[in-house]
């Protein structure tokens, strides 16, 4: 294959990719912008996404869409509720300390993983795509279901962004991020809406891993890779910034994809952390956040 071809191949990867970084990262920079939680347990939310989605579309029986989509609904209302549950017997707890949340989404992470070995097992699995079609390029045929994931994403993100940019919902979310003592004094219900934000954070890494489960298969240790790049992209596009997350998803997503298939993965992931690098010594806000006052 010809270079041009070859280029065009590793761009679709990496839109691929940067599509579900961005649906991951984007819970781990919101649940940091509105409660200053650092969640170390957020790769492990989007292994139980994507555990929980075998189980469920192994379940459903018929055409591989309908599991597919039971999946897409049940587990990532499922994750949001053990979020929710962790959010109140723990977060809530340590009153959102930052040192003391780190530690304790440490506990939920190496807790979500053990039970996961335990009940699911170290094997990897596959969950079935929905539909199996290939688009015809001049040069390739390329999954149908591939570009879907992106199309998917886009819906997903474009909602988040009404959401937060013009509901009530939104406009609470922004008022306890702002000041959350002043937000408590107008009677918000600062404690609602961390535990919200935490549980709606860890539904969209389920989203994710969902997504991807067709061309990834499910496995207890899948969380490590989506937490790292997860970080990286907040770190780079700014904590609690939404146009900063996507910005840099698609920055990392297409640099990662065209520069492992050229070269190596390993080679991607030592390019991103030296841009964190570089983001955190230039400019410590990122590209999109706001410098503290």
């Amino acid at each position: 294959m010809a270079f041009g071809p070859y280029l065009f191949l590793a761009t679709l990867e990496g839109l691929v990719m940067a599509a579900v970084l961005a649906l991951t990262a984007l819970g781990l920079s919101l649940v940091f912008g509105v409660m200053r939680v650092v969640n170390v347990a957020h790769g492990e939310f989007f292994m139980l996404g994507a555990v929980l989605a075998w189980a469920v579309a192994t379940t459903v029986s018929g055409h591989p869409a309908l599991g597919f989509l039971a999946a897409l609904v049940v587990s990532p209302l499922i994750v949001g509720a053990v979020a929710l549950v962790s959010e109140r017997l723990v977060l809530r707890r340590v009153n959102y300390n930052p040192e003391a949340t780190i530690v304790a989404t440490i506990g939920i992470l190496y807790i979500l993983q053990q039970l996961a070995l335990t009940f699911y097992g170290p094997e990897a699995r596959p969950v079935v795509a929905p539909f199996d079609y290939r688009i015809r390029f001049p040069w390739f045929g390329y999954s149908a279901y591939k570009l879907s994931i992106v199309a998917a994403s886009a819906l997903v993100l474009a909602a988040t962004w009404f959401l937060l940019a013009r509901t009530r919902i939104g406009l609470v979310m922004r008022a306890t991020q702002f000041d959350a003592e002043t937000a408590t004094a107008f009677g918000i219900p600062v404690d609602r809406v961390y535990a919200g934000v935490f549980a709606f954070g860890a539904m969209l890494a389920a989203v994710a891993a969902v997504l991807i489960v067709p061309i990834q298969q499910a496995h207890y240790l899948m969380g490590h890779d989506p937490l790292l790049l997860s970080f990286i992209v907040v770190i780079i596009g700014g904590l609690g910034s939404l146009r900063g997350t996507i910005v840099a998803a698609l920055l990392i997503g297409l640099s990662d994809g065209i520069i492992s298939v050229f070269f190596s993965p390993t080679l991607a992931k030592i390019i991103a952390t030296m841009a964190v690098a570089l983001v955190l010594v230039f400019r410590p806000q990122g590209l999109f956040g706001v410098a503290a006052r």
